[in-house]
């Protein structure tokens, strides 16, 4: 019998004569941990910031540790790629009778031919590539994410504390009604309407302290939290975004995750292309064995070749789908261009005008609604104003600093839009 088995002995040698240039399974073992603890208010002191946001977000948010995971599980199929075909071993009986029955044992090893292999690893390596390329963007979409929920916080908080100062002016405007009234210097109505405009501000205060809980848990909610542990974000919302040149963001664009990702899924399917193109040509099967003859008491050595004859099937067809998923992968990736860009110019567009409109709030609408309450309020104590010019004074002076913090809210926005298609966050400036 051992005459028999060293013939597959060299068959084995011969057929795996670069075991050298296996991938190692040992090279894309993960080890990385995803997962922080949660973030305590003691962590941030009560007072959350925005680089503690976005720490706790790129650490545990569930959406980014499942985009890691498909990078490594893309990774091992390049391991797989790099596996060669499996030998065969096989054995035949010919004759029941032992005195004429002859053993063939046989090796059967396929060889690929027309570069299957390198062609299978290269779009396996663009395969990753565009998965590492998804991390990128699902990064950049979870940090735009953290930022909006941020500042969507920081707007809520700066609302409550406007309301809470509406109040205030609303509960002196109050007090000074009454004391005309009992003065009989006005009609009872009149602390009435006040009275009544002072209880609509607390309505929108409680409904100002309601919006700003439910910010503060879409916030926790972006690194896995269902009850956010800080009590407050710390950060001032009159810190405008600088406006960078339109150039130089064009110019990022073509960096960007998302830009990037629709150029390498044009990569890969070129790269499938060539793999099902290398298909077509069909693969060698050598065989290498022997037999035994008991009638002459010798065994003889058999070599073979075998190589399919491609008449029927050329893999046609899937190189034909290949072909046109690269074509639909060119016009996704032009589509992609033109919506990238025009994300771009409307982001770009409203963080502009919306640094204009705060300009013009801060600088002239807000100190003249502001003196037109001042000069209103103490006209009505010395009784050359009405009541209702003073509440008309006061509704003005409320709707100048709600249509500005709305303003710096839109800006921020805008902003963070401008850093989700670009990748990258924009300086700030103090106004």
């Amino acid at each position: 019998m051992y005459k028999l088995l060293l013939p597959i002995g060299l068959a084995a040698l011969v057929c795996q004569p670069s075991l050298a240039q296996e991938i190692r399974p040992e090279t894309v073992q993960p080890n990385i941990n995803y997962k922080l603890p949660p973030l305590s208010s003691s962590d941030a002191g009560g007072k959350l910031t925005l680089e503690q946001a976005l720490a706790q977000a790129f650490k545990s948010n569930p959406e980014l540790a499942a985009a890691v995971l498909e990078v490594e599980a893309v990774k091992a199929s390049i391991l797989q790629a790099g596996a060669r075909p499996n030998p065969e071993f096989s054995t035949l009986l010919e004759d029941t009778r032992k005195a004429t029955r002859t053993t063939t044992v046989q090796l059967n090893q396929a060889l690929e031919l027309g570069g299957k292999r390198g062609a299978r690893i290269t779009a396996a390596e663009k395969g990753r590539d565009a998965a590492q390329a998804d991390l990128l963007a699902k990064r950049a979409d979870i940090q735009a994410e953290v930022v909006a929920a941020y500042f969507s916080v920081l707007e809520a908080q700066e609302n409550l504390k406007l309301l809470r100062n509406s109040l205030l002016l609303a509960q002196r405007a109050t007090a000074i009604t009454s004391k005309r009234v009992i003065a009989g210097k006005v009609a009872p109505i009149e602390e009435t309407k006040a009275r009544v405009a002072e209880a609509g501000v607390q309505v929108e205060l409680q409904l100002a302290d309601s919006a700003l809980n439910i910010g503060r848990r879409r916030l926790a909610a972006t690194w896995g939290d269902s009850r956010p542990a800080f009590a407050t974000v710390d950060g001032e919302i009159n810190n405008l975004p600088a406006l960078p040149e339109m150039s130089t963001l064009q110019a990022r664009l073509q960096d960007s995750p998302a830009f990037a990702r629709a150029r390498l899924e044009v990569e890969r399917r070129q790269a499938m292309t060539e793999l099902e193109r290398s298909r077509r040509i069909p693969d060698l099967t050598v065989s290498i064995g022997g037999k035994r003859v008991p009638e002459d008491g010798r065994t003889q050595m058999i070599l073979g070749l075998s190589i399919p004859i491609p008449v029927f099937d050329r893999n046609q067809g899937n190189l034909l789908e290949a072909l046109r998923r690269t074509d639909k992968a060119r016009d996704e990736q032009k589509s992609a261009e033109l919506r990238l860009k025009g994300e771009l110019a409307d982001a770009y567009e409203r963080l502009k005008s919306g640094r204009q409109q705060v300009v013009a709030l801060q600088n002239e609408i807000l100190p003249a609604a502001q003196k037109t309450y001042d000069i209103t309020t103490k006209g009505f104590e010395l009784g050359k104003f009405s009541f209702l010019e003073v509440l008309d004074a006061q509704r003005v002076l409320f709707q100048a600093k709600s249509q500005t913090l709305r303003a710096l809210a839109d800006t921020h926005r805008a902003a963070t839009e401008i850093e989700r298609v670009v990748g990258a966050f924009p300086s700030s400036d103090s106004l």
